[in-house]
């Protein structure tokens, strides 16, 4: 069950974190009419039976931040264990192509992948984060020392070997998977804990425009997310493809934002010669929130690296989202 708000249901991905005995108080709290939590922003920090990145109830809401590049070429998919993200970035790469970089904390999935090589945008938008860790494959070798200059505690394939596997089933470079825990226990602990970085759970605004279905393009990439009233959340397609993983289930959230941001050239190239893209998450612009099979146009606002993002209606009220995993859409403006 999915709850798309501040309807009093307890969510299927964190109705699977509660111990029997917490969860049997909160469902009596339910059904007896009697709130459990504050019931409001519930990414401010306030309520500590509430995820910051996803809204929903959890027995440990102090748990560390894991980011990890994820494969998104045709002959990675499917993907494992990205359905346990609580937030899921696409950021656009070379050649037109996009990644994944997706943020684990409140479930930790036996294992994710394939995992690729870092980016330098990666820095600037994992910094709303504090100081998580980075797992990814490597990196350019000109990017090297500015990813160990970074506030961020890095966790690339040849350092922390334990915690990768390479599949028989595909080739390289698809092939490469993390186990989330082996990685964490390689990490220091000063990796830092989940906290706000500007999500707000709740009600649905007043207004929105209804649609069953969003495209976003990038030069070489489709993104189609199609409302699913059965299951509340947008399913998720990639170049015309359904998006599954590799136990057959279907990617989807509650939440998807399409954020529109500026894409420019960095100060790197891939093996090929092609120029990495440098996405820009500080700073100001438009965006589009789709929750419950409507679409609604917002604006969001991050003043620094170290700021979280906040997401506005056009009146300027913050704009709730949908409790459960929100996938983020960095897209060109």
């Amino acid at each position: 069950m999915v709850d798309n708000g501040d309807n009093g249901r307890i969510p299927a991905r964190a109705a699977r974190t509660l111990p029997a005995v917490l969860l049997a108080v909160v469902l009596a709290a339910v059904l007896a009419g009697c709130p459990a939590g504050n019931g409001g922003g519930n990414g401010d920090g306030q309520d500590t039976e509430r995820f910051p990145f996803t809204g929903e109830r959890v027995e440990d809401p102090s748990t560390p931040v894991l980011a990890v590049k994820i494969d998104n070429a045709r002959n990675a998919r499917p993907h494992t264990g990205l359905e346990a993200a609580d937030v899921v970035y696409v950021e656009q790469v070379e050649w037109g192509l996009t990644r994944l970089l997706t943020i684990l904390s409140s479930e930790l999935p036996p294992s994710v992948g394939p995992v690729r090589s870092a980016r330098e945008a990666d820095i600037e938008l994992l910094r709303q984060f504090g100081e998580p860790a980075l797992a990814y494959s490597g990196a350019q070798s000109r990017l090297i020392p500015v990813l160990e200059d970074s506030p961020l505690h890095l966790l690339p394939a040849d350092e922390v070997p334990d915690a990768y596997s390479r599949s028989s089933e595909r080739s390289a470079p698809h092939n490469l998977y993390l186990d989330p825990e082996a990685a964490l226990r390689a990490a220091p602990e000063e990796v830092s804990e989940a906290n706000d970085i500007g999500f707000r759970f709740g009600p649905a605004p007043e207004g929105g425009r209804p649609t069953d279905e969003e495209t976003v393009r990038f030069p070489n990439s489709r993104y189609t997310f199609t409302w699913s009233a059965d299951e509340e959340r947008w399913l998720v397609s990639m170049d015309g493809e359904p998006a599954r993983t590799t136990d057959g289930g279907r990617l989807g959230a509650p939440t998807v934002v399409v954020q529109r941001v500026e894409i420019r050239d960095s100060r790197f190239r891939d093996r090929g010669g092609g120029v990495s893209p440098y996405s820009e998450t500080v700073g100001s612009g438009e965006a589009t929130v789709l929750r419950g099979g409507r679409a609604y146009e917002a604006r969001w606002s991050r003043p620094s690296a170290e700021d979280g993002t906040e997401f506005t209606t056009p009146g300027g009220e913050r704009l709730n989202f949908a409790r459960g995993q929100v996938w983020v859409v960095l897209a060109p403006r």
